[in-house]
């Protein structure tokens, strides 16, 4: 985002504000505005870079404006879903006779996660303003909620899905 775009965008806000206050008699808090625009503008500019040449510097287990798909993960890896879709597909998945751990974080995205019927699995999800739908039926809007899969037995070798979402959304597809 180079500076012309910045001043083009301020007039054009300048512009609205004084059209809104003329026209609508609606009172439009310039300063307000134009405070909140350079507030954007700068996390902007700290995410993309000083140059906006620099692109989003992620890690194969992240996805950020964009969409994956991820056959069999790895076991005790963190995926993060940021402003994009992630798809993991957890049959076959091999316990390798342990326990497994996965968490996957999805923010202002959609993550669907597809599991064999048969694989034993806990599943517990924390949702901020999202929908995460699980297999049994149960839903996550705000707050927690939990599945575990017919053959889950704690004693024996299981697969640990954590599942974090906010402004998000989830779903939990057996197969």
């Amino acid at each position: 985002m180079g500076p012309s775009l910045f001043w083009g965008l301020l007039l054009v806000i300048l512009g609205l504000s004084l059209i809104f206050k003329i026209v609508f008699g609606i009172d439009f808090h310039f300063f307000r505005v134009f405070i909140a625009f350079l507030l954007i503008f700068f996390g902007i500019k700290m995410l993309i870079g000083h140059t906006g040449t620099r692109h989003f510097e992620t890690k194969e287990n992240d996805v950020v404006f964009g969409e994956k798909h991820y056959s069999n993960p790895d076991n005790d890896r963190d995926y993060n879903v940021v402003f994009g879709k992630g798809v993991f597909d957890l049959r076959g998945y091999d316990l390798k006779g342990e326990r497994q751990r996965l968490k996957i974080s999805t923010v202002f995205g959609a993550s669907i996660i597809k599991l064999d019927k048969e694989l034993p699995v806990r599943i517990k999800v924390e949702s901020a303003f999202a929908g995460t739908d699980l297999p049994n039926g149960n839903s996550a809007v705000f707050g927690s909620t939990s599945y575990e899969s017919p053959g889950f037995d704690d004693s024996k070798p299981f697969l640990d899905l954590r599942i974090d979402a906010v402004f998000a959304g989830c779903e939990v597809r057996t197969y």
